[in-house]
């Protein structure tokens, strides 16, 4: 007999070499019919793989995370066969599941494949599919693998087998169909009911552009058709929310060849959202006692080496500058903490003087590839809402609260309130990857995993995400459309500190080492402006839209009264601006619809005579007539709903 723990801690006796799916229809056939993987002792098993030792078994539904990578790796399989059905002498090389759906990469050789392609290979897919053939996994020497792949000519999987160790080969099976594969399958292909090629992809093999281009072929798939059609239906939501699109037609932000990829141009109105979003959260900062720093775009080489930044992200960066002067090298600057650090050792401190709460929006630079950058989410040039504060030991846990509750302000006032906390320790495993000693680390994720704590925060813990020099508490926050996004970042450091030699004098006369944490509310401007756009759909709130009204004159005779209107409404702080087009006021209407303003004013002969306005509501909502202070308490109370004070 064995002992297997389950999730909930109990422990049930089996016989030896019972499977993953035995154990659960023990527990419910209802659980029996929807387990589609199983790990085992921390190790992804088959749910048909025999258990022959005590141990930790997790089973998993569609509706875990585990769950969706078996399925959609084994629908790279059901894929990887339809394509070498239909495209005879096509050489695979890896099908991985990936964060939705999977992809393969493939050397088609003399085929091509293209869009038109894509029905006849989802239709072969679905018959294999419906064929409900188990997925077997079996252990195969090295040798025998070699053979097999050089049979077929695959000089991919050779490659791939000759950097494996003999007796940890395995390959997988179904139907007529063989892979090489490490495990992590659903039972059998029949669970896959629905399957979509999403398009296809340039890759190079093992990402070196110097070796064969192959072709990723991306794909996803559901347990059921209408999951799949819903899907799509939330892809074309995704597509027209795009910050990219929105961005431009909204006029906020646009890119240019001349002055290189990657690098944002912020237009007019796009400058006025970014220095509202800055100015809320400068003024909340000033309550909390941080105090505004500017640093140099640039800065010595030396200062990142010593910081450890350099060493860390250097083949990430801009080539160094080089000066007239010899040896002399400059760097884009990549972090703001460096500078941070030197501005804190500019003068002897003493405790009575800390915390010392120094932010900046500071403009960094990392030279990212060509190919994944995206918008404004991946950037070479962008600006953080970035701090550092410097306290004692003793100070640490009550600031690592202070930072969280401003974390949630910012949260809360944007709307985002579906969120998770994710702290990130580091891997002890991997000691190479971080900076500083145990003790630090130790000390550091404690105050973490007990502030997180004492806040309540729904977080959860995953080791081997800690920055090199520190572990953090990030925000991941789930948008409009049910994506997840990491916004905001917090980390505690005793590295950086002892990298730049930074002291404070004690009450005991002494020097001692300040703490630092690192915190970005948004993390970046340009990251956070595209996921705002893209959660919103560009319906911003109206605290920080670009334009919160337009006037809109029925007539030329009109015009006098609209601009006498948009006076009395800056006055009261309003953003809007007056229509004066030889336009209908439909057509007017339906042009401030598609640029997302959020109240139309339509003034004409009895607005005039009775010193009011027409209301109407972006999205169509009628308000009827209003006077103009009315109208300020509306907008005043719905602006004060939403941005609450700090």
């Amino acid at each position: 007999m064995i002992k297997i723990t389950l999730p909930d801690g109990s422990v049930k006796e089996y016989e030896k070499g019972i499977t993953p799916l035995d154990v659960a229809k023990s527990i419910s056939e209802g659980l029996a019919r929807n387990v589609i993987s199983a790990k085992f002792n921390d190790k992804v098993v088959e749910t048909a793989s025999s258990l022959k030792e005590d141990g930790k078994l997790v089973l998993y539904t569609w509706s875990n995370p585990e769950g969706k990578k078996a399925f959609w790796h084994s629908s790279s399989h059901i894929i990887a066969q339809a394509l070498e059905e239909l495209y005879p002498g096509i050489k695979l090389t890896i099908g991985p599941a990936i964060e939705n759906g999977f992809y393969y990469d493939v050397d088609f050789g003399e085929h091509s494949i293209s869009e038109k392609d894509f029905p006849a290979i989802e239709q072969k897919a679905l018959e294999i599919a419906r064929g409900k053939h188990d997925f077997k996994m079996r252990s195969v020497s090295k040798k025998d693998a070699l053979k097999f792949y050089k049979d077929q000519h695959n000089e991919y999987k050779v490659e791939l087998i000759e950097n494996l160790e003999d007796g940890t080969i395995t390959f997988c099976d179904h139907d007529t169909f063989t892979d090489l594969c490490r495990g992590g399958h659903i039972p059998n292909t029949g669970i896959v009911k629905a399957i979509k090629i999403m398009n296809v992809a340039g890759a190079y093999w093992r990402g070196d552009e110097n070796k064969t281009q192959l072709t990723r072929v991306y794909g996803i798939s559901f347990p059921k058709q209408k999951e799949l059609t819903e899907y799509l239906e939330l892809l074309e939501e995704a597509r027209k929310r795009d910050h990219r699109k929105l961005g431009k037609e909204l006029e906020l932000f646009t890119f240019s060849q001349k002055v290189g990829q990657g690098l944002p141009l912020w237009l007019p109105k796009g400058a006025a959202l970014r220095e509202r979003l800055e100015n809320f959260l400068k003024s909340a900062q000033k309550k909390a006692g941080y105090e505004m720093v500017i640093t140099p775009h640039i800065g010595q080489k030396e200062l990142y080496v010593t910081s450890g930044h350099y060493d860390k992200y250097g083949e990430d960066s801009f080539q160094p500058i080089h000066t007239p002067k010899e040896d002399e090298e400059f760097l884009l600057k990549p972090m703001n903490c460096p500078h941070h650090c030197e501005i804190f050792n500019s003068k002897p401190l003493s405790y009575r003087e800390l915390p010392k709460r120094f932010a900046e929006f500071g403009t960094v630079y990392r030279y990212e590839q060509s190919g994944e950058l995206h918008g404004l989410t991946r950037v070479r040039g962008f600006t953080q809402d970035d701090a550092h504060i410097f306290c004692t030991p003793d100070q640490l846990h009550q600031e690592f609260i202070n930072v969280i509750d401003l974390s949630l302000y910012v949260l809360g006032s944007l709307g985002f309130d579906n969120f998770i906390a994710q702290v990130s320790l580091r891997d002890p495993e991997k000691p190479e990857k971080y900076i500083g000693s145990i003790e630090n680390w130790e000390k550091a994720e404690k105050a973490i995993l007990n502030a997180a704590e004492e806040k309540n925060l729904n977080f959860v813990v995953e080791k081997g995400e800690a920055a090199f020099y520190g572990p953090k508490l990030d925000f991941m926050v789930k948008d409009a459309l049910g994506r997840n996004w990491q916004l905001g970042t917090i980390q505690v450091d005793y590295n950086l500190p002892e990298r730049f030699e930074l002291t404070y004098k004690g009450s005991d006369n002494a020097e001692h080492r300040p703490v630092m944490i690192h915190r970005a509310p948004f993390g970046s401007m340009e990251r956070f402006v595209a996921l705002l756009l893209e959660h919103t759909g560009g319906n911003f709130p109206l605290w920080l839209t670009p334009d919160q009204a337009i006037l809109l004159p029925v007539s030329e005779k009109h015009e006098k009264y609209a601009e006498k209107v948009l006076n009395s409404l800056e006055n009261h702080e309003i953003r809007a601006l007056v229509d004066v087009r030889n336009e209908t006021v439909g057509k007017k209407i339906r042009e401030a619809e598609m640029n997302k303003i959020p109240y139309m004013l339509i003034v004409g002969e009895n607005e005039e005579e009775q010193n009011t306005i027409s209301v109407r509501k972006h999205g169509g909502e009628d308000l009827g007539m209003l006077s103009i202070k009315e109208f300020a308490n509306l907008v005043e109370k719905e602006i004060s709903s939403t941005l609450k004070s700090f």
